[in-house]
C-alpha cells in the first residue's frame, strides 16, 4: 500500500509540537487514530487526544496505552509515569485539532493530482458519490467516506490520499464563520463544486448571504469554481468573489456555470420528466450532451447536471460517461441496522466497498454489543488502485483489529487470495460470486450474532440483504442514532458543566428500541441508565450493556435476578426496605449493593415523606450490605410555568431532605431530581445529576433547546391499494365517513394494534405523501387505515407515507389524541419493524 508515512520528528515540525517525552522520534506514522473505540493497531498509529463536547481524548489515554498505543498528540500538560515515558511518544501543541489540520494540509501538499472541493447547503455527499460512480472507470479515485466534511472529517479524509491515487473529490461543511478557511488550507481544491445555498435557515450565520460568502473561501486558490447561473445571490456573491480574488491573486477564477440563462456556460436545454426516469439536454461551446438519470426529483436533477457540467469541464464527458448517468443509485449515506433471522442483528452497508468506509463500518460493527459473536460478509474492493495482494493485506489488518468470530469473503479476489486470511482467528468461508454464497447460506450457521454487510454495487448484497433480513410487514420506525448522540451533546452542552446524565430507556427506549439506543448512550459515556423494571434491566444486561442501571420498580419476586445481574433498586417505602433487607442478610453479607432512595417532595405518587427521614436513615444504617448511591426525588410539573413556585418549593424540600439524610447516613450520595423539562427550565435544580429521557429523543415541551434539537424516529408505512369513489360512497367501521364528492382513497398499512390511535379517523389527523397533507378518514382499523390523495393526483400504490418524523413533529400527533408525545412514542407496537441507522 502506498501509504506517505512521516516520522514524528516530521509531525512534530510540522504541527509545531514539542514532545512531552520521546522513546523514538523516527517512528514512522501511518494511521490516526482519534477515537479510543475505533478500530486500530499499536503499529504505526498517532492518537490525537480532542477535547470535545461530549468527551476529553486525554481521558482515553490510559486505556489506549494498556491497548498497545504509543504515539500521543495532546494539548495538555499530562503526568507521565517515568516507566511509561521511556516508550511513549508524546507530543504537546495548543490545539489538537489545528495540529490534525496542518498535518492533513502538509500530506495534501506532497501531492499534484488535481482535487475537486464540494460544498454547498445540501448535495454535497450526493454529488461527490455520483461523481465516483462516474468517474471511477477513468480515474484512480480517494474521496470522503460517507459525509465526513467537518472540522476532523476533511482532515482524516485528506490524509487516505495515497501515490496510486489520480483524483480526489473531497466536501466541506461549516457551521459558523472562519470554519471554511481552515479547511481550504486542508484541501486546497484545484476544482470548486457549489451545489446550492439553503435559504431556509442559516444557522450561525447573519443570513444566506453571509453563509455563502462564508462557503465560498473554499475556492480561495481554485482555477474554477461550477456552480449554479440562475440563481440572482448565488450569482451575485461568485462575482464579488472572483473580484475579490482577482485583486489578491495574480491567477484568475474561471466561473463555469451552468442553468438556463443564456450567459450560463453550459446550457440547459431540456428537461424531460417521465414517471421516475428524467431525460436531460445541456449544450457547451456548441456540443451536445444528452443523458437520462433514473430519477425525477429536483434535487436529483440539479446534483446530475453539476456532475455533467464537472465531466464537461474535465473533458471526460465522452458516450460511456453519459450512459453512465442511467445507472446512478441512490446514494445510502448511512449504516442501517435491521432485526435480522435466528435473533441476529444485520448492519447493511452495501451501497460501496473501500477501505475508508470499511474501517467506519468496522467501527460501528465493534460498537454493537447485544451479540456476543461478529460476522463480516466482504465483497472484493473494486477500483483501489492497489495490487491485489497489498489491498488484501490492508483488509486482513483492519479485520484483524475487529474481533470477529466469522469471515465471508465474496468475489474472485478474494476467493483467489484466500490463504492471505489464514492469520485471522475468525472462521472463513470463500465463495467466487454472490449466487455462489446465496447457493450455499443454508449450510452455514447464523445465530444470535451481529452480521455486517459490506459490498460493492456491483455483487448485488441486497439479494443477501433480504435473505438475511427478519420479515415484518409494510410499517417502519427509523431511528437515527446520530440524532440521539447530537440531543444528548445538546443537553450536556446545556448543563455546561460536570452534572452527570442518567438517560432514561424504560419503556422499550420510549418505543425506539432498548438496547440499540442504550448501546449508543454507553458509547457516549453517560452516566447512569434508568429502567422501569428488572425484566427490562436484564434485557440490557444480555445485549453487553455495562453502564450502571437503576430500576425504578423492582418488584419483590425479582429481588434475585436485580442481584445476579448487578441492577441497582429504587426504594420508595418501608416495606421494600425490609423485603430488600431480608434477602440481602441472607445473600450479600459482605458486599454493599447500591441503592437509590426517593423522596416524595410533593408528586405523592412513590417516596419516603420527609418527616420519615430520620427512621429511614436509621433502618438504612442497620443494614450493612448496602451503600445509598444516590437520593432523588420527582417534580411533578417542571414544564408548566403556572407552577413554578411549586417546582421551586419542590426543590427546596428536595435540597433539605437530602442534606438531611447524608447528614445522618454520614457519606455523600449522588443526589437528582430533575427530569427533562427540569433539566432545561431549573439549573439551580441541578444538584450532582439530572435524569432525562424525551429531550434526548428529539423532543422539548418546554421549548427551550427546540430548535437545537433533531428529531430521532420517524414512522413511516406504505399506501397498499388506490380507490375512486363516488360522491355518498361511505369509508370503513361503521361508515363513519361519506365522500362528499367523487374521492380518491389510499389505504396505508398501519393502524390501531400498530400504536396509530383510533382517536386520528375522521379527519383529526393527516400523514404525508410526496410531501403534501393527506387526511385519514373513517375509522382506524386493527392492521390499516384509509387516507384522502384527492389532491395528490401523483400518489400511488406502494408509495411511502410518513406518520410523523421531521417534517411532521410526533407533538401534532399527541397534539390530536389529546394526550403527551410520550404517549405515541411508547404506543408504537413491537410488531413495527424498527430500522437503526448510522449517518
Amino acid at each position: 500500500m502506498s501509504q506517505k508515512n512521516y516520522t514524528l520528528q516530521e509531525i512534530a515540525r510540522t504541527v509545531e509540537a514539542t514532545f512531552l517525552c520521546c522513546a523514538d522520534e523516527n517512528e514512522s506514522i501511518s494511521h490516526i487514530l482519534l477515537d479510543s473505540r475505533q478500530v486500530h493497531t499499536g503499529s504505526g498509529t498517532l492518537f490525537f487526544a480532542i477535547e470535545g463536547i461530549q468527551h476529553d481524548g486525554h481521558d482515553f489515554i490510559p486505556t489506549l496505552i494498556e491497548s498497545g498505543i504509543r504515539n500521543f498528540v495532546v494539548s495538555k500538560n499530562l503526568k507521565i509515569n517515568k516507566n511509561l515515558g521511556s516508550v511513549l511518544n508524546v507530543l504537546k501543541v495548543d490545539d489538537s485539532i489545528k495540529a490534525l489540520q496542518k498535518l492533513a494540509a502538509f500530506h495534501r501538499s506532497q501531492f499534484t493530482f488535481p482535487l475537486i472541493g464540494i460544498t454547498g447547503s445540501n448535495g454535497k455527499t450526493i454529488v461527490k458519490e455520483w461523481l465516483f460512480q462516474l468517474l471511477d472507470k477513468r480515474y484512480n479515485i480517494v474521496r470522503s467516506p460517507k459525509s465526513y466534511n467537518s472540522q476532523i472529517g476533511v482532515p482524516l479524509s485528506v490524509w487516505q490520499i495515497k501515490a496510486e491515487h489520480s483524483l480526489g473529490i473531497i466536501e466541506a461543511g461549516i457551521s459558523k464563520p472562519g470554519e471554511m478557511e481552515r479547511l481550504e488550507k486542508v484541501i486546497r481544491p484545484d476544482i470548486g463544486i457549489l451545489t446550492n445555498i439553503g435559504y431556509a435557515h442559516a444557522e450561525g450565520f447573519q443570513n444566506s448571504k453571509q453563509k455563502l460568502r462564508e462557503k465560498l473561501h473554499l475556492f480561495a486558490n481554485s482555477e474554477v469554481l461550477i456552480c449554479p447561473a440562475d440563481d440572482p445571490l448565488i450569482q451575485d456573491v461568485v462575482e464579488e468573489f472572483k473580484q475579490e480574488r482577482k485583486k489578491s491573486l495574480k491567477k484568475p477564477l474561471l466561473i463555469f456555470n451552468w442553468g438556463k440563462s443564456a450567459k450560463a456556460s453550459v446550457k440547459i436545454e431540456q428537461i424531460k420528466t417521465e414517471n421516475t426516469r428524467t431525460a436531460i439536454a445541456l449544450k457547451h461551446n456548441g456540443n451536445n450532451y444528452q443523458f437520462n438519470i433514473p430519477f425525477s426529483d429536483k434535487a436529483s436533477i440539479e446534483n446530475a447536471i453539476s456532475c455533467a457540467t464537472c465531466g464537461i469541464y474535465l473533458q471526460a464527458a465522452d458516450e460511456v460517461f453519459l450512459k453512465s448517468f442511467e445507472q446512478l443509485s441512490t446514494v445510502a449515506m448511512r449504516l442501517e441496522l435491521k432485526d435480522a433471522v435466528n435473533q441476529c442483528s444485520l448492519i447493511n452497508d452495501s451501497y460501496n466497498s473501500d477501505l475508508g468506509s470499511l474501517k467506519i463500518a468496522l467501527d460501528f460493527l465493534k460498537q454493537q454489543q447485544q451479540h456476543s459473536k461478529r460476522t463480516l460478509i466482504l465483497s472484493d474492493i473494486l477500483q483501489s488502485g492497489m495490487s491485489d495482494k497489498t489491498l488484501l493485506n490492508e483488509v486482513v489488518r483492519l479485520v484483524k483489529d475487529s474481533d470477529l468470530q466469522k469471515f465471508i469473503g465474496i468475489g474472485p479476489v478474494l476467493y483467489k487470495n484466500r490463504d492471505l486470511f489464514k492469520e485471522l482467528k475468525a472462521a472463513q468461508f470463500f465463495y467466487k460470486d454472490t449466487e455462489a454464497f446465496l447457493n450455499a447460506i443454508q449450510q452455514l450457521s447464523f445465530y444470535d450474532e451481529s452480521i455486517l454487510l459490506k459490498g460493492a454495487r456491483n455483487f448485488h448484497f441486497e439479494k443477501i440483504s433480504r435473505l438475511l433480513e427478519r420479515k415484518f410487514h409494510e410499517t417502519v420506525f427509523e431511528i437515527n442514532l446520530n440524532a440521539v448522540s447530537h440531543n444528548l451533546a445538546a443537553v450536556r452542552n446545556h448543563l455546561g458543566d460536570k452534572t452527570k446524565i442518567m438517560a432514561m430507556v424504560k419503556a422499550f427506549s420510549y418505543g425506539s428500541g432498548a438496547f440499540e439506543i442504550a448501546s449508543m448512550l454507553q458509547f457516549q459515556h453517560v452516566d447512569y441508565l434508568s429502567v422501569a423494571f428488572v425484566d427490562e434491566g436484564i434485557a440490557l444486561r444480555n445485549a453487553g450493556i455495562t453502564l450502571p442501571v437503576m430500576v425504578m420498580n423492582p418488584e419483590e419476586n425479582s429481588f434475585e435476578s436485580l442481584l445476579h445481574y448487578k441492577l441497582e433498586p429504587e426504594i420508595y417505602s418501608f416495606r421494600l426496605l425490609r423485603k430488600f433487607s431480608a434477602l440481602l442478610d441472607e445473600k450479600l453479607p459482605a458486599q454493599k449493593l447500591p441503592i437509590h432512595i426517593k423522596i416524595d417532595t410533593g408528586m405523592h405518587r412513590l417516596g419516603f415523606l420527609p418527616h420519615e427521614i430520620d427512621v429511614l436513615a436509621r433502618e438504612i444504617k442497620n443494614q450493612k450490605s448496602w451503600k445509598v448511591a444516590s437520593v432523588f426525588s420527582h417534580l411533578s410539573s417542571s414544564e408548566d410555568p403556572k407552577d413554578d413556585a411549586f417546582t421551586e418549593q419542590q426543590i427546596e424540600k428536595f435540597k433539605n431532605a437530602a442534606g438531611q439524610l447524608e447528614s445522618l447516613l454520614g457519606y455523600s450520595t449522588l443526589k437528582h431530581l430533575l427530569n427533562s423539562a427540569g433539566t432545561l427550565r431549573f439549573p439551580q435544580g441541578k444538584f450532582d445529576m439530572v435524569r432525562v429521557g424525551l429531550v434526548l429523543y428529539g423532543i422539548d415541551i418546554t421549548g427551550v433547546l427546540a430548535n437545537q434539537l433533531e428529531p430521532v424516529g420517524q414512522l413511516k408505512t406504505s399506501i397498499s391499494q388506490i380507490k375512486t369513489l363516488e360522491k355518498g360512497a361511505s369509508i370503513g367501521y361503521n361508515r363513519k365517513a361519506r365522500a362528499d364528492k367523487k374521492l380518491r382513497v389510499a389505504t396505508i398499512a398501519i393502524g390501531y394494534a400498530d400504536g396509530y390511535r383510533r382517536a386520528f379517523g375522521n379527519k383529526k389527523a393527516y400523514v404525508l405523501v410526496r410531501d403534501k397533507k393527506a387526511a385519514v378518514i373513517g375509522n382506524v382499523c386493527m392492521d390499516m387505515c384509509m387516507i384522502d390523495v384527492t389532491n395528490i393526483p401523483e400518489a400511488s400504490e406502494g408509495d411511502e407515507v410518513l406518520l410523523f418524523g421531521k417534517s411532521l413533529p410526533v407533538e401534532h400527533l399527541a397534539k390530536w389524541a389529546e394526550t403527551i408525545p410520550y404517549e405515541i412514542l411508547t404506543g408504537i407496537g413491537e410488531r413495527v419493524k424498527r430500522v437503526y441507522f448510522k449517518e
